[in-house]
């Protein structure tokens, strides 16, 4: 398909027209020409940055995890990914979101600008409020499976921590979000391609950090039985300000009535991630499990959320929802065109599923010299590692084409609801393979002991 795009612009002088210019571009692939080594460029530093900073996020996790608090208050390992997925669920969704009213034109005019950013900002905060407080529900649940007693005390506080951190974490990563898409769009840089891997990368950072100090805060007050329900109380009371605000915009309102069922459903995905690390973490066979956990879940995340907006903000530009282009008729495409035509889409996939192998291999190292000995650095782990990050960034590249297809044919926007499954996916598939790798190294390095004990066993006397 090509596409041929007429920009015209006209000078007036009261009402008569002084002049007007006149630009022709014409795309052989259907959107604006971006090739191969720009789209590389663009986001390879983003995603390189967006890496130290989930390296960051699992170094913090390491240490955290040995502090009374989180000795004590098992569940809030659990509360973990559902929080740190509020990434994909609400910032990853607000970049995207952005990104699309950006390249669409739709943030040019000041005054639109402004209604634009506050019932967005106003969105994540009532989502924050209400996903924080069912992580916390889901975190008690997944948690009372294998436990009899439940405490009041550390339900408390984990509710508390879980709608506090939240909210901070939605409201810092809110304003940092709108800040970066308005600089990209004055700069000329295509939105797409930076947002949402820096919401993910300051994402995991910022929302454990803040978990971290803010249950330790409560765990050294928790002889005041008023404070953790008060913080509830309080941020439940301001959610009706926050819907206010949102009714300023009618397809915010829109997402404020019909779009929970994608972030629910995105938090329980998280959670069974949570569960799986919650259950692996202190074991000696996986061991190093906390330092990779934010670094695999949060690659995958960026990469899948980056194709998800491009694919987006391509539909947006060049169709109407609940018509898909000629090209994208099938709901079930080829995995081979997929990665491997000359469609723009295409060529994206291909790029950030190039990144796979150096990115982490560069994050591995990273970790390892900053860790040392505590981190497993064999040939068959390191490979294993890179297989399970390869397979997993795969999978969700390829559910990201069908699922956008899918929400585009119901004539639901994709930046709202294919995001949040996603990453979600993405944090329990991370988390599965990452679990599978130490166990399989395990398993394989116990097998090659036992082959050593027998030949010594067997050997002359």
């Amino acid at each position: 398909m090509v596409v041929t795009q007429l920009n015209l612009e006209f000078c007036f002088r009261g009402k008569k027209l002084r002049g007007f210019s006149c630009e022709l571009t014409r795309s052989p692939h259907g959107v604006l020409p971006e090739s191969f080594f720009t789209i590389m460029c663009q986001v390879v530093v983003p995603i390189l940055l967006s890496g130290l900073c989930m390296m960051a996020a699992g170094l913090v996790m390491n240490t955290v995890q040995h502090w009374p608090v989180f000795v004590e208050v098992k569940d809030l390992l659990t509360l973990v990914p559902p929080l740190v997925g509020l990434k994909g669920n609400l910032e990853m969704t607000l970049a995207s979101r952005l990104s699309t009213a950006a390249n669409t034109g739709q943030i040019d005019d000041p005054q639109e600008q402004h209604r634009v950013i506050s019932s967005n900002l106003a969105l994540i905060q009532v989502q924050a409020t209400v996903v924080g407080l069912l992580a916390a529900v889901a975190a008690l649940l997944l948690g009372a499976v294998s436990r009899e007693e439940v405490d009041v005390a550390k339900v408390e506080l984990l509710c508390a921590s879980s709608v506090l951190t939240a909210f901070l974490a939605a409201f810092a990563l809110g304003v940092l979000m709108i800040c970066i898409v308005i600089g990209a769009r004055k700069l000329g840089v295509n939105p797409d391609n930076i947002a949402t891997p820096i919401a993910a990368s300051l994402g995991d950072l910022i929302t454990l950090s803040i978990l971290a100090l803010v249950s330790s805060f409560f765990y050294r007050h928790k002889d005041n039985r008023y404070l953790t329900p008060l913080v509830c109380l309080s941020f439940a009371a301001l959610t009706p300000v926050w819907v206010l605000i949102a009714k300023q915009s009618p397809p915010i309102m829109k997402i404020l009535k019909f779009g929970w069922f994608p972030i629910i459903l995105a938090m329980v995905i998280s959670s069974f991630g949570g569960l799986i690390l919650s259950k692996t973490i202190s074991k000696q066979q996986y061991k190093g499990m906390a330092v990779f956990t934010p670094v695999v879940c949060g690659v995958g995340g960026n990469l899948v959320a980056i194709q998800t907006s491009r694919i987006s903000t391509y539909l947006h530009m060049w169709s109407t929802p609940g018509v898909l282009p000629l090209q994208m008729k099938k709901f079930w495409p080829n995995p081979c065109s997929t990665f491997c035509t000359s469609e723009i889409n295409s060529m994206s996939a291909r790029v950030l599923l190039l990144l796979v192998v150096p990115g982490h291999l560069i994050f591995f190292y990273i970790i390892y010299l900053v860790q040392g000995q505590s981190v497993i650095n064999s040939q068959t782990f390191v490979v294993l590692y890179l297989l399970a990050g390869l397979i997993q960034v795969t999978i969700l590249l390829y559910l990201a084409e069908v699922m956008v297809r899918l929400t585009w044919h119901q004539a639901l926007d994709p930046d709202n609801h294919c995001i949040p499954y996603l990453t979600g996916l993405g944090d329990l598939l991370g988390t599965s393979l990452l679990a599978l790798c130490f166990f399989t190294d395990w398993l394989l390095k116990s097998k090659a002991e036992l082959g050593d004990i027998s030949e010594l066993a067997s050997g002359p006397p």
